[in-house]
């Protein structure tokens, strides 16, 4: 998959894509239901699979301080999207200058001029241009003006429920991830290089691959038990695995992360990227009046996770 981040620097081996538009935040049933779409025109004008979509999101250009809500960073998003068949990623940097594009701007400029895309598809809710001022309505029009097609996505819905990345993000903050993975259409993955921890879980058998989750949404705090994918290196594959996510009460830390235990593993991941999937919520975080409850807990931990993972 080829990845464009300046749409006026922009090759013409990719311009000409059917491309869906979108912040693509957990790649999601509804967005790959729009992906699906422009797949389909594209195959029938000849023109490659590509996705439009925006970095850093713009709701942390508009609103900064706001809780870290992203279900994905930039390299999950990319990773899921060249899995479901994107040729072409055109990640954007959104700054000011992006933002302040009227509709037209935007349609003419970067569509048009900078992209060449030849169709579009979009969710029927979808808003673009400086305050929000285009829609769909809008969009069509300049496609008829400017000369790429356009095509509206329904909304998807999954047992009466509008899939949304709100929703996912409540199931995951309730402790719900199999409902999570209903509306994604896979599991919920954290995916980040292993970074050096404090070594406590070797100490007590259990030496965990630490994961920063900085910028993303906090699922619920906890013990999970998880489907874990090494994305490169000597140890590349699947695993199962348990994972601690929170802020570890018994040692008293102060930055939540992720702990991952992979069943049946021996070996150094520093550094390389992992790809951890919640599978199930087994507990919330507990203390303990000493480190034989903690292990003899861990130990249940495992037991049941293997025996869920089994079955998954």
């Amino acid at each position: 998959m080829r990845i464009i981040r300046d749409y006026r620097y922009v090759s013409q081996a990719d311009r000409g894509a059917s491309a869906a538009i979108g912040n693509f935040d957990g790649v999601h049933l509804g967005h790959q239901a729009v992906i699906d779409l422009a797949r389909k025109a594209g195959a029938e004008i000849g023109a490659p699979l590509g996705a439009v979509t925006f970095e850093p999101h713009p709701r942390q250009l508009f609103a900064p301080d706001a809780a870290p809500f992203r279900l994905t960073g930039p390299d999950a998003r990319a990773h899921r999207l060249q899995k479901i068949g994107v040729e072409k990623l055109y990640e954007l940097n959104f700054n000011r200058a992006l933002a302040a594009l009227t509709p037209e701007d935007f349609a003419r400029d970067v569509l048009v001029g900078g992209l060449g895309l030849r169709h579009v598809v979009v969710g029927e809710d979808f808003q673009f241009g400086k305050g929000r001022a285009g829609n769909t309505a809008t969009l069509q029009a300049f496609g008829a003006e400017l000369g790429f097609g356009v095509t509206v996505a329904r909304l998807v819905e999954g047992d009466g429920i509008r899939v949304s990345s709100t929703a996912i993000r409540e199931a995951l903050s309730e402790g719900r991830p199999r409902d999570a993975a209903a509306m994604l259409g896979h599991w919920h993955r954290i995916e980040g290089p292993v970074v050096t921890g404090d070594q406590r879980g070797r100490d007590l058998g259990f030496p965990t691959a630490n994961m920063s989750i900085a910028g993303l949404h906090q699922p619920k705090f906890g013990v999970y038990a998880v489907l874990v994918e090494v994305l490169e290196g000597q140890f590349k594959g699947h695993y199962h695995g348990a994972a601690s996510l929170g802020m570890r009460p018994q040692f008293n830390g102060e930055v939540p992360n992720l702990e991952t235990f992979l069943f049946d593993f021996s070996g150094d991941l520093y550094g390389t990227p992992l790809s951890v999937a919640l599978v199930d919520y087994l507990r919330p975080e507990m203390t303990f009046d000493g480190l034989d409850g903690l292990i003899a807990q861990m130990d249940a931990d495992c037991a049941r996770a293997r025996a869920i993972l089994a079955a998954a």
